[in-house]
């Protein structure tokens, strides 16, 4: 603002006589006697104080409006160039003060260099990934996580409250670089971590993030850093839901399909199941089983789909290790990337091990990698339950208490394709075979009831798994009875053999199928397709998770733990309902 000289002057002149001329007023009487007649009278003497103060301003403010109003009007005109300097200025000022009213003055630091509590240091990192943090029980944004690295290529979490989530949200990008000024540095929670450090750097209220555009040439980020770990870490770790690390191998089964010939995945089904299970194998370490859930589902099936080629490697971040059903299994969290065959640097050095290893590389059919897992019988049944469960083979240890005599033990079939044989009017005829001329031969078509430490079940033992368990052929049995029995007719049926009877009491690994006709209702009987080995009954097991959910591992920086991925586990040990009251446990024959 700049005005003429000579209203400057009068001005100045005018300031200093009213400044001399104030004090020089005669002081004003306070009329205290009216007060004295006031019927609220008497009144503090502080009260008395305050209001002399009142009086001598609003006497003396009509002298000082009446000085004033003599000074004329100035002439000024505003320099906008002098204003804006004269703001930034005072801007700069400003700023300056406030740095030295705190004492500190932002800072370039690195993930650590950083100390636990608030800081007004920046921060220079790139985002390698960030997702979003969700209550399992009402699905509700908790906040958004980050995994962050800087330019040492130290990796930190990150993490931005759901209320603070649409400021920075929108101007987020993975792989891009920032800066961060103002921040909080919280302990890391116990379970699920991404990072090795101890600390989360957590958005506060006064956090300021800009993009890093001009980064200096000295200066580099990397961007991308894993932790993986072999079949022998995982195994270790499983079920403590510990920290999650990484995993690379080569493929094995997809859904249960060799890559012999390329897998068909069907995108309804992985929408509707949320999940694709693949077999993997870490060069020559044992094959897992992976389950990836949700978007890692989606993002593995849209790679997978759209590659030329037949998909071999692949590489799944921040998986984790669990037990279902007593085995090693692993399982895809929110956190969790996808990449396959040449994607990235780990999955091209995979792809050229691979290439120079054929005889590990070799492909095999899903018998030779799929392992049978041990399950409860509780846990077979509600495995029958699940909506989505489909035709699958399991071993359950378990005692036989009895065998049925209220049906047949055995079944004629036909010799060529063991399917039950009819009875025509002159042969026996196969409707698998279209044949109307068979040989027949007894199959071994009997029931067992089982028990095992809380369930009781009816296992049917078919074909070869009964001579496995009584060590004779069905058919040797059914001959020599009727060798020994000539009166008999031609529809008498054969009794129990002592053979099986004798089984009574004894507790076996069984290799049993769940069939079409199990997931319908439509029988309850489970067949038994192998005699594994001679057990004895296991104490009591520990319930087993199964992987269903991974949206759902999320810890606030305040350690404040959301409890992780799939069902709880006291919900997962296959407890049964009103319809299967027929399979409790009940006390054992024979003692035992």
């Amino acid at each position: 603002l700049s005005c003429s000289p000579s209203y400057n002057a009068h001005k100045s002149d005018l300031s200093s006589n009213v400044e001399s001329f104030l004090p020089t007023l005669p002081p004003p009487t306070f009329p205290l006697h009216l007060l004295q007649r006031l019927p609220f009278f008497p009144l503090r003497s502080q009260s008395i104080t305050l209001l002399k103060m009142i009086f001598n301003v609003v006497i003396h403010l009509p002298f000082t409006s009446l000085i004033y109003s003599s000074i004329p009007k100035p002439n000024c005109t505003l320099n906008k160039k002098t204003y804006s300097a004269k703001k930034k200025s005072t801007a700069m000022k400003s700023a300056v003060k406030s740095q030295l009213t705190t004492g500190k003055a932002p800072l370039a630091m690195y993930f650590n260099d950083i100390s636990r509590g608030l800081s007004e240091s920046q921060l220079r990192f790139r985002v390698i990934h960030f997702w979003e943090a969700k209550n399992i029980a009402n699905r509700t944004l908790i906040g958004i996580e980050l995994l962050l690295i800087d330019e040492q290529g130290t990796v930190m979490q990150g993490f931005i409250s759901s209320s603070r989530a649409p400021t920075y949200l929108p101007h987020l990008k993975a792989g891009a670089t920032y800066t961060l000024q103002n921040f909080l540095a919280a302990t890391s929670k116990e379970i699920y971590r991404v990072a090795d450090q101890n600390l989360t750097i957590s958005f506060s209220n006064g956090s300021v993030l800009a993009p890093l555009d001009d980064i200096p040439v000295s200066v580099s980020f990397p961007t991308d850093r894993f932790r993986f770990h072999t079949h022998e870490d995982f195994q270790a770790h499983r079920g403590l839901r510990g920290d999650l690390y990484d995993v690379v191998g080569h493929l094995r089964l997809v859904n249960g399909q060799s890559l012999i010939d390329r897998p068909v995945l069907d995108e309804a089904e992985v929408i509707s199941t949320r999940r694709i299970l693949v077999h993997l194998q870490s060069k020559d370490e044992p094959v897992m089983k992976l389950y990836l859930w949700d978007q890692a589902a989606k993002d593995f099936y849209k790679k997978f789909t759209s590659s030329e080629d037949t998909p071999t490697v692949l590489l799944v971040t921040t998986v984790n290790p669990k037990v279902i059903a007593g085995n090693l299994a692993l399982s895809s969290m929110a956190s969790s990337r996808v990449f396959i065959d040449k994607d990235i640097q780990p999955t091209i050095d995979y792809f050229s091990w691979l290439g120079s290893n054929p005889e590990i590389a070799k492909r095999v059919n899903a018998d030779e990698v799929t392992r049978s897992e041990t399950m409860t019988i509780g846990q077979i049944y509600a495995y029958i339950k699940q909506e989505n469960a489909k035709e699958a083979s399991f071993d359950c240890i378990a005692t036989i208490d009895d065998v049925k005599r209220d049906s047949a033990w055995y079944y004629i079939g036909c010799s060529g394709c063991q399917t039950k044989a009819t009875r025509g009017p002159s042969s026996l005829m196969c409707a698998k075979c279209g044949k109307t001329n068979v040989s027949g031969v007894a199959k071994y078509l009997a029931k067992i009831s089982v028990y095992d430490k809380n369930d009781q079940a009816v296992f049917v033992l078919l074909g070869d798994a009964g001579s496995e368990l009584t060590g004779k052929n069905a058919a040797e049995l059914v001959n020599n009875y009727f060798e020994a029995n000539q009166d008999l007719g031609a529809g008498h049926q054969m009794p129990v053999p002592q053979a099986l009877l004798d089984t009574i009491g004894q507790t076996h690994k069984f290799r049993v199928k769940v069939s079409k006709l199990n997931l319908t209702g439509k029988i309850q009987a489970i067949t038994v397709t192998k005699i594994v080995s001679s057990e004895v009954l296991p104490p009591v097991p520990t319930p087993t998770e199964i992987p269903h959910d991974v949206e759902d591992e999320v810890a606030l920086p305040s350690a404040i733990v959301i409890d992780g991925s799939g069902f709880k586990a006291d919900d997962a040990d296959g407890s049964t309902s009103s319809m299967d009251e027929s399979r409790k446990a009940k006390r054992p024959k024979h003692g035992k």
